[in-house]
């Protein structure tokens, strides 16, 4: 030793996360700050920050769905006051924000609706069971696209069932059923599981019976563009198949000129190596009409992936718009 004193090297700054306040927010926020924390050495601060849509008790249908949850979010990015975000990618706008890059999108959970049912009943118990009774089922969920394909499915079977608008955290749409007002609720398989709740799901809705939102079970990680050093460490948490997959479902969405809750629902799916599937489908709520097809295409894993993506689900969005897609939807302006 020289007899001169050790210098401490100075803790890593924290990295600053934003998130919305709510359970499941912040349970999928927790899990990209551990694998971030893993990935960099540096510890993450969670940074709370209320969204409109978390505080305004209007349908989400009313208040336009897209970008909701995420405007709040990306404000804070781009002034300072958090060096990234995590959002689900169902709720993300399907235009490129000025100033900031989609850095990762982890592997994908259960893409999958779940039914929460009154006795744990499955949709055909549930249905047969309340017909019995002379009454229909009641089902809530907030989603167009769930009430579009819930009620084609009654229809189709002739089966008595009424969907509910509803609205709120998992608690409180799960709380509806245990208190008698609903017989279940549709939720997100992924949002159940990251919250440690999937032993309360009654069945999965098969993607069969219905398809999920574009996005469904992804996670988004946004940072600043002009951070290149944030933006390469995120990338390692990137999953090249699910951002691939979800690139098609949001083409085909944007194509459209549709919102997060408009009653459109997409999954893209690795059928074979090297060959993506894309199924799309456009109904109205009602479910009296309900337009669903499909479209396959070989995706090389390069750079031009996401492209190769894209390409697919604008053609399939023009297939769908030819068949009347616009008019179902209600909303599109031609």
């Amino acid at each position: 030793m020289n007899g001169q004193p050790l210098t401490e090297q100075a803790p890593a700054a924290a990295l600053r996360l934003g998130t919305r306040r709510s359970a499941l927010a912040m349970a999928q926020s927790g899990m990209v700050a551990r694998e971030v924390t893993r990935l960099t050495g540096r510890p993450v601060e969670l940074v709370e920050i209320t969204t409109y849509g978390d505080t305004s008790r209007e349908a989400l249908a009313q208040i336009g769905g897209t970008g909701v949850f995420v405007s709040a979010l990306r404000d804070a990015l781009l002034e300072g006051r958090i060096d990234f975000a995590v959002h689900s990618l169902k709720d993300l706008p399907t235009a490129a924000p000025e100033g900031l890059a989609l850095a990762a999108v982890p592997e994908r959970e259960d893409v999958r609706d779940a039914l929460v049912a009154a006795e744990g009943l499955t949709l055909d118990e549930l249905v047969e069971k309340l017909a019995g009774a002379g009454r229909a089922a009641r089902i809530g969920t907030g989603s167009p696209r769930r009430m579009a394909q819930l009620n084609a499915w009654a229809r189709a079977r002739g089966a008595q069932l009424e969907t509910v608008a509803i609205r709120g955290n998992v608690d409180t749409r799960i709380g509806y059923v245990a208190g008698g007002e609903l017989d279940a609720v549709v939720l997100a398989t992924a949002g159940l599981n990251r919250l440690g709740r999937g032993a309360e799901i009654s069945q999965h809705l098969d993607p069969e019976l219905m398809i999920p939102a574009p996005g469904q079970g992804a996670l988004a990680i946004e940072c600043r563009a002009a951070d290149g050093d944030l933006t390469a460490a995120l990338a390692a948490l990137d999953h090249a198949p699910t951002r691939v997959a979800v690139a098609a479902e949001r083409a085909l969405l944007a194509t459209l000129e549709a919102g997060c809750s408009a009653p459109v629902a997409a999954l893209a799916t690795w059928s074979r190596e090297n060959e993506l599937q894309l199924d799309g489908v456009v109904g109205d709520p009602d479910g009296a009409a309900l337009l669903k097809m499909s479209a396959n295409g070989p995706i090389v894993l390069d750079e031009t992936a996401e492209q190769q993506a894209r390409a697919l689900g604008h053609a399939l969005a023009a297939r769908l718009l030819g068949a009347g897609a616009a008019t179902l939807m209600g909303e599109r302006a031609r």
